[in-house]
């Protein structure tokens, strides 16, 4: 009976929450949307946020939106390479039409290198530029016939070179070689990742084909640009001037450019191909340049209606076209969540009348990162957005509000907040579309409500009535019982 008691008692004492549902009777037309996302390969001046609804359209929203410029090398350190695969690239070129057969007739001039070749090739060459492939691979196939090519218009630029030399007729032939060592612009060599499994994986190739190019033994970057030869010869100039200055007075590369185009451009259809591919040059980087990825960390509210839409980051200009495949949308959503912001002071005391795990529920987002491994695809997010209510914990808010007509304060307004239910895709883009970053929301017609409940004293007077008459009757049935036992055994 004591431990009746007591345990009733308790549950008295105590409350429960109770959850509801009903339709959602919020007379709000518009609902606040609080957001701080760091865009880690997107300017500032680019990134703009675009608001839609099936009630309108806001594009290129401002207030109440702050933009900071991220420091590269900060970003750097979550960013992660996109494949090197991309279709607006051109993979191979369409002016060598010898077939590589044909091309090591008369000897190879892309040297094969494994790891102890490579290290001197490094240590002889001042500029190597070198293809990691996989023999099985139809894109390194493809490619080789050109890097063949272009092995041989380093050879060609040596050969002038050396010919131009006043002392030449003098020359034996293990001179003339090694003339030609020196007065090679690049060595441009391959390894077989088949072949050389290991070393591949010491270089971090990840992709095939991988061009690596290389000034005094170290890495200078990845080629990502077109892969023909008169576009190879562009980007070696480029890098010696890079290297050297562009005063320099003697830059071996200089007449690469002008072999190549004698070698490869023949009709005037090569001649339109080639310049085709020119004016796409500049969009292609060798590798990452620190100035050219800044990040960007928007942060703010948007006031949008209450009404299923969407709000995108992307980049616009109106100075600017910007290319598509150049852009990168990638991500980290530091925070985001609709309604009113809750305070520190009000998250450890004003929400002991929600469930646990309830201020997570409000904010699924904060903390995720959200990359593109590959260049014309985003992330896009789907958000099911929830109107949740529950009972103000006393102390909380300042006072009750009075009611002016009635002439008396009216209880404490219940506390609104908005549950997320979250998803996320990766999107593909076409080729000429710009990849945005995708924030798609609807609100549901059932609000939740949390309230806190408890026991009435009838109830509990009742309850304790209960036990005590339960009490006596077992008490008494067992003392009839033992009295009944006991008169028989005296008989």
């Amino acid at each position: 009976m004591t431990i009746l008691f007591i345990l009733e008692t308790k549950a008295f004492f105590s409350s429960q929450l109770k959850t509801n549902l009903a339709l959602d009777s919020n007379e709000d037309s518009q609902i606040r949307v609080n957001f701080n996302i760091t865009m880690m390969d997107l300017k500032c001046d680019y990134a703009t946020i675009d608001v839609v609804s099936v009630l309108g359209t806001q594009q290129n929203v401002t207030q109440h939106v702050q933009k900071y410029p991220i420091d590269q090398s900060g970003v750097r350190r979550s960013y992660q390479s996109r494949n090197l695969k991309q279709h607006d690239v051109q993979l191979f070129d369409a002016t060598v039409e010898e077939t590589i057969e044909e091309l090591h007739a008369d000897g190879e001039d892309a040297v094969s290198l494994d790891e102890h070749t490579f290290n001197i090739a490094l240590e002889e060459n001042e500029y190597v530029f070198v293809d990691f492939f996989a023999n099985w691979c139809s894109h390194c196939r493809d490619l080789a016939p050109t890097w063949e090519t272009l092995a041989e218009v380093m050879y060609q630029a040596a050969e002038n070179r050396v010919e131009d030399q006043p002392d030449v007729h003098k020359y034996s032939d293990e001179d003339y070689n090694e003339a030609l060592k020196v007065e090679l612009p690049v060595l441009v060599g391959k390894v077989d990742c088949v072949d050389h499994h290991d070393f591949c994986l010491d270089q971090a190739i990840r992709a095939y084909p991988t061009l690596k190019f290389f000034v005094d033994g170290e890495e200078k970057g990845v080629y990502n640009g077109h892969r023909t030869v008169v576009e190879f010869t562009h980007f070696i100039a480029e890098m010696e001037k890079e290297h050297k200055g562009h005063k320099h007075a003697d830059l071996k590369t200089e007449e690469i450019k002008e072999i190549a185009t004698d070698r490869t451009v023949q009709t005037k259809e090569h001649e339109d191909y080639a310049r085709a591919l020119s004016a796409t040059r500049h969009q292609h980087q060798p590798s990452w340049a620190e100035e050219q990825h800044p990040g960007c960390q928007i942060s703010g509210f948007l006031l949008v209606d209450r009404a299923p839409g969407n709000f995108h980051i992307q980049a616009q200009s109106r100075g600017h076209d910007l290319a598509a495949h150049m852009t990168n949308v990638s991500h980290i959503i530091n925070h985001l969540s609709f309604g009113k912001p809750f305070s520190n002071y009000f998250i450890k005391k004003g929400l002991q009348n929600t469930p646990a795990g309830f201020l997570e529920t409000t904010r699924p987002f904060d903390g995720n990162v959200y990359v593109t491994h590959k260049e014309h695809e985003a992330h896009h997010h789907y958000l099911k957005v929830i109107t949740t209510e529950f009972d103000p914990e006393s102390g909380t808010q300042k006072k009750k509000k009075y009611d002016k007509k009635k002439g008396f304060y009216k209880p404490l307004d219940k506390n609104r907040a908005y549950q997320i239910l979250q998803s996320s895709q990766l999107s593909l883009y076409r080729a000429d579309i710009v990849p945005e970053a995708k924030f798609t929301y609807d609100l549901s017609p059932i609000a939740v409500s949390y309230e806190k409940t408890s026991r009435a004293w009838y109830d509990y007077f009742t309850s304790l009535m209960a036990i005590i008459g339960g009490t006596f009757t077992v008490v008494g049935m067992l003392e009839s019982g033992i009295h009944t036992i006991s008169s028989k055994k005296r008989r």
